[in-house]
């Protein structure tokens, strides 16, 4: 490992964060991180100024996303690495994720209301500065007094089975690797043993690869080194990079802080060899899925 600290898996404002891309760039700085990636979900809004501090500041900046997939087995996150992201096309399939995401927050905020919390749509995009996540929800319950929490008020309203959980636009794993994919980027599943899990993702991996797979995020927040161990093997196997970071959102929501999980240099130096590999080729084009109806 290296005396530094690599994040590969963070967000900010730009999607469910509670920090400006700005102030998490200097959050990560101030933890020793000099080589971070920003991935927010479905959307790159807050790149340019995460990187404009990192260059600032001397870290080396990784352009990144995440994308949100629902699949039988449950939730799978793709991660975005290197990409080219200024492209009209791939951004015109970002703001149709957003708008689905938009539209998720004020269902939430409807489903609550309905049941006597009184919390505002108009309060939760304050908070959230910029595209509204749960995080954001989850902050106005508890500064309506709703819970004690932001931990509460997932586990009270907001996680999957509870009253004011509402499901999110379904596109498929395959759907993201394409996406990014289509702006030359790096896929990476993110903390693969939430959802599918290793069996799954072993029968997932083969196709999933063949679409321009490179990565699997083994190096994950509170994985352990059993865990890292199983992960490393099916990279290996599937000849994946293993790539690693915080998925911080900000306090009081993962456990790990920024940078506090050891994510090896070689991750890093694959991954730019795999995106300057990837920058001379012509992708294929692709085109979102119709929206399901909510």
């Amino acid at each position: 490992m290296t005396d530094y600290a690599i994040d590969l898996h963070t967000h900010s404002t730009a999607s469910d964060g509670l920090y400006a891309p700005q102030i998490l760039v200097q959050k990560a700085y101030e933890a020793g991180v000099r080589v971070l990636a920003l991935t927010d979900h479905d959307s790159t809004e807050g790149v340019a100024e995460a990187a404009e501090a990192a260059t600032r500041l001397g870290i080396d900046f990784i352009p990144g996303i995440e994308i949100n997939t629902e699949t039988s087995a449950g939730e799978v996150h793709m991660l975005g690495y290197f990409l080219h992201y200024q492209q009209e096309a791939f951004q015109q399939a970002l703001r149709t994720l957003r708008d689905a995401r938009q539209r998720r927050g004020q269902r939430m905020v409807e489903l609550l209301n309905e049941q006597g919390i009184a919390i505002r749509w108009e309060r939760v995009r304050e908070l959230a500065q910029g595209a509204v996540g749960r995080p954001h929800v989850a902050q106005a319950l508890v500064e309506a007094g709703y819970a004690q929490s932001i931990e509460e008020a997932f586990a009270r309203y907001l996680s999957k089975g509870c009253p004011a959980y509402v499901p999110r636009y379904k596109l498929s794993p395959q759907d993201a690797v394409r996406l990014i994919v289509s702006a030359r980027g790096l896929p990476v599943i993110a903390h693969p043993l939430e959802l599918p899990g290793p069996e799954i993702l072993r029968q997932w991996l083969p196709e999933l690869c063949a679409l321009g797979l490179v990565g699997l995020e083994v190096y994950y927040g509170p994985y352990t080194a059993e865990q890292e161990t199983l992960l490393l093997s099916l990279a290996r196997q599937f000849d994946l990079i293993p790539t690693g970071g915080s998925d911080y959102h900000g306090p009081g929501i993962h456990p790990t802080p920024l940078g506090g999980h050891p994510v090896p240099a070689e991750s890093v130096r694959r991954l730019q060899e795999a995106a300057a590999a990837r920058s001379h080729q012509t992708p294929p084009p692709f085109t979102l899925p119709e929206p399901a109806a909510e």
